[in-house]
């Protein structure tokens, strides 16, 4: 089953590629690899924002990866002239605005690494760095980037 497939079975439709907050772009392709920057968990006009651990709940951040993750798929896609042109998922890494001794960056990021492997399989199994930080661009309370492979 292809990557769209899987997207059209699982009811998910890619958003539109994010406008960059700064001077930078939201993917490049290189060889086989696709890098795409920091993607926020932004739906719509709708940001997660705040502290994981503290007003945000790990359940809340988990979804919020999930969306932030949605987006970072959306950049790849692009820059590899469609999603199904991924062939796999080489590294992930998460970044969580984390409460003053909140240590559960692992579980918020599995929003992000669960959905990879719910579209790709086994090609979306990655490497992956899970990060706790004091806070994120916007105030959101995650950010994933991650590496594709064509």
């Amino acid at each position: 089953m292809t990557p769209s497939d899987k997207l059209t079975e699982l009811e998910i439709s890619l958003p539109p590629v994010a406008t960059p907050v700064g001077s930078y772009l939201p993917s490049v392709r290189t060889g086989e690899l696709v890098y795409v920057s920091g993607q926020l968990p932004l739906s719509g006009d709708k940001l997660v924002t705040g502290l994981v651990g503290g007003p945000v709940s790990i359940e809340t951040a988990a979804a919020a990866a999930r969306t932030a993750c949605l987006n970072a798929i959306a950049a790849a896609a692009d820059a590899a002239g469609g999603v199904d042109a991924i062939k796999g998922i080489v590294r992930v890494a998460v970044y969580v605005a984390s409460a003053a001794g909140f240590t559960e960056q692992a579980a918020v990021a599995n929003g992000a690494s669960d959905l990879l492997a719910d579209i790709f399989g086994d090609a979306g199994r990655h490497v992956r760095s899970a990060v706790g930080v004091a806070v994120l661009p916007k105030n959101a309370c995650v950010e994933v980037e991650l590496t594709a492979r064509l």
